[in-house]
């Protein structure tokens, strides 16, 4: 079997590339994916688009679910045998902790692919916010997509490559835009010196049931205010919701918001938001009530 992890930053690609990835591939794959917060969403992505997925919620993978990922990772082997795994830790893991893990698990190498956003890297980089996470990602990674370059401009794009050329000169370093890439995933190291880092988590993750059916546009308009930090400093939100106008995902990260329809009827409606100082007492009282207007 061969294992890939896919990692990086929150909003940065991951499950864009690993639906395109599988998309254009024959073999048997399974994806193993690590939400925060007790109500996955990322897992129902995968299986509206035909992908068969496992899902790990309610942490991290490179520190408080290191057991889990083992046994799990057991697990798919011998359920479903496939080809190739496919690992999307949550986005503020360290990879050195998941290829620990999987070391642990006998799971053998593994490949490594890091995304970044090529707009906003240098930037986040630079600020710290994410401590040694980018340091860890970038080490580690065997490919490094510098995505979103249809949204950056050729000057950030280009500082982006030169800061993770610094870290790593030994990545394959590819640009691209929704993390689409057309070349073969090189086959993992024989050999990895792994550089652990200290996981880095310092965001809340609260997850919250949506009663009733809201309106679109009223639903919209509430994300629109929780991105814009009108409860507290969210980093990312996600939502999978079934509205009176049909069934929508919701996604954005630092104030960008993105609403698609989804491709299947949604049962329970469900909201995640990773932040700090998340004012969570008002989230509930508009998810409990479907009060959004």
């Amino acid at each position: 079997m061969k294992t890939t992890i896919v990692c990086g930053l929150l909003g940065s690609g991951k499950t864009t590339f690993i639906r395109s990835f599988i998309k254009h591939r024959i073999e048997k794959a399974v994806v193993l994916v690590n939400d925060f917060g007790s109500a996955g969403i990322d897992g129902e992505i995968f299986s509206a688009g035909g992908i068969e997925s496992v899902e790990l919620p309610s942490g991290c993978v490179c520190c408080s679910l290191k057991y889990d990922l083992i046994t799990t990772v057991q697990r798919i082997v011998k359920q479903f045998a496939p080809e190739r795994l496919l690992i999307e830790p949550s986005g503020v893991a360290s990879p050195s902790g998941v290829l620990e893990a999987l070391e642990s698990a006998g799971a053998g190498s593994a490949s490594v692919i890091g995304i970044v956003d090529a707009a906003e890297f240098v930037e986040l980089y630079e600020s710290g916010i994410y401590g040694s996470f980018f340091q860890d990602q970038i080490e580690n990674s065997d490919v490094i997509l510098v995505n979103k370059t249809d949204l950056a401009g050729e000057a950030a794009i280009a500082a982006a490559e030169r800061l993770i050329a610094s870290i790593n000169p030994r990545a394959v370093l590819l640009r691209t835009v929704q993390a689409d890439i057309n070349v073969p995933l090189p086959e993992a190291p024989l050999h990895r010196d792994i550089r652990p880092r200290a996981c880095d988590y310092h965001f809340e993750t609260e997850s919250f049931r949506i009663a009733g059916r809201p309106a679109l546009a009223d639903f919209t308009a509430f994300f629109a205010e929780l991105a814009g930090d009108r409860f507290g400093s969210v980093a990312r939100a996600k939502a999978l919701v079934s509205t009176l106008d049909g069934p929508y995902r919701f996604d954005s990260t630092y104030g960008k918001v993105d609403r698609v329809r989804f491709e299947k009827d949604i049962e329970n409606s469900r909201l995640v938001v990773i932040g700090e100082g998340l004012a969570i007492a008002a989230i509930l009282q508009k998810t409990a009530s479907c009060s959004f207007p």
